[in-house]
């Protein structure tokens, strides 16, 4: 793989708002899969926060195989490597390396690498990436460092995720230069807790008719 990879944008393309969710149990995991692409949202990131992570990921990835399941907190190259294993269909870091964006060549995994600066992101196109994840979004900068980026880099789009909810999504999803936003807010501890696979399928639903 060289130069930008047309398919980290395809992938963000399909969906307005990109659930984070951090999985506690396998079960579980795949219950929220179903009430999130039922809902309209097809592309999920798993967060590999918890030992579980890698297991719900090809539970999810079985279970329903028409979602773009792929894993977030990607901060290793045998991390990325297990992830394309498991059945992940993209990688997602909070940052990046040399060694990272190595990692993600060797294995052909699309990757969305996190920046937080310009020069971070002038590092990420020097490695021939086009697409970026913002983070952590709200604290960085939020909507105004994104609109002032796309003067300089006019050409380069983004993922923004951190710190926004529902209600600030499309402060950003009007932006020329974000394809869509990543968020939490619909895999809440709360929800999870409550097993409200009807309530996050329906916060999906509103999510996926989010426009800037």
């Amino acid at each position: 793989m060289s130069g930008a990879d047309p398919r980290v944008r395809a992938v963000l393309k399909l969906a307005p708002v990109i659930p984070v969710f951090t999985p506690e149990n396998v079960d579980d995991a795949v219950e929220v899969a179903r009430a999130l692409f039922n809902g309209g949202l097809p592309v999920i990131e798993v967060t590999l926060r918890t030992p579980v992570a890698m297991e719900a990921i090809k539970a999810m990835v079985d279970a329903v195989p028409d979602a773009v399941v792929g894993a977030g907190t990607v901060l290793s190259a045998a991390q990325m490597e297990q992830v394309k294993q498991v059945g992940g269909r993209f990688a997602v870091a909070p940052g990046a390396t040399p060694r990272l964006y190595a990692a993600a060549r060797d294995s052909d995994l699309p990757f969305l690498p996190g920046v937080a600066t310009s020069s971070e992101l002038m590092a990420g196109l020097e490695q021939g990436l086009d697409t970026f994840k913002f983070f952590p979004a709200v604290q960085a900068g939020g909507a105004a460092m994104l609109s002032a980026w796309n003067g300089p880099f006019g050409d380069v789009r983004f993922c923004p995720t951190g710190g926004i909810s529902a209600q600030t999504a499309r402060d950003f999803l009007h932006l020329p230069n974000v394809l869509c936003v990543g968020g939490s807010w619909l895999t809440t501890r709360a929800l999870l807790q409550a097993r409200d696979w009807a309530g996050i399928e329906q916060l999906a639903r509103d999510s996926a008719a989010l426009v800037g």
